[in-house]
């Protein structure tokens, strides 16, 4: 099989694709502690990199719940994404310390969180406990709730807003 058809294994369209499913129901039998993160992920940079990697230290398996290009564009504005989804998952999926990509429709992913029901939940250091979305299911099923702090300089918009500038 070809490198390229790999990491298009990665990626699930939605959450009822039965292929995601059966892939949920092997890492729970094996008892994988599975870690959780999403968003829109629109041009990939420096501040995503650290974030998915220290993510990806809180468990054995990091899922990426990825904004639909419709529900980016209903949070980010009509002239977002830059990167159609299905671009966005490749680039995502090609990292090694990423093991699934699934993208969700709604604005929110708390039908995903609620699907995948992860041991550990995963965002950005902007957000407080009580404004992350899932972490009430989470922390009902007994796991945890982290946050990272971003990278200083580093955001998709300040980089749109610098090449809009030139």
């Amino acid at each position: 099989m070809e490198k390229f058809e790999i990491l298009k294994l990665k990626i699930f369209k939605n959450c009822s694709d039965i292929e995601f499913t059966r892939m949920l129901a092997f890492l729970k039998f094996k008892n994988e502690k599975i870690v959780f993160t999403n968003g829109c992920f629109d041009i990939l940079h420096r501040g995503h990199i650290e974030y998915l990697a220290k993510a990806a230290q809180f468990g054995d398996v990091l899922i990426i719940g990825l904004n639909s290009d419709e529900s980016v564009s209903r949070l980010k504005g009509k002239n977002r994404p830059i990167q159609d989804e299905e671009s966005r998952a490749l680039v995502l999926a090609s990292m090694l310390f990423v093991d699934v990509v699934v993208i969700f429709r709604e604005d929110t992913p708390y039908n995903l969180i609620k699907i995948i029901k992860p041991d550990v939940l995963v965002k950005g250091g902007d957000y407080s406990l009580e404004n992350i979305i899932g972490s009430d299911l989470v922390i009902a099923k007994g796991g945890e709730v982290k946050t990272i702090n971003f990278v200083d300089g580093f955001s998709s918009s300040s980089i749109i807003s610098k090449v809009e500038n030139k």
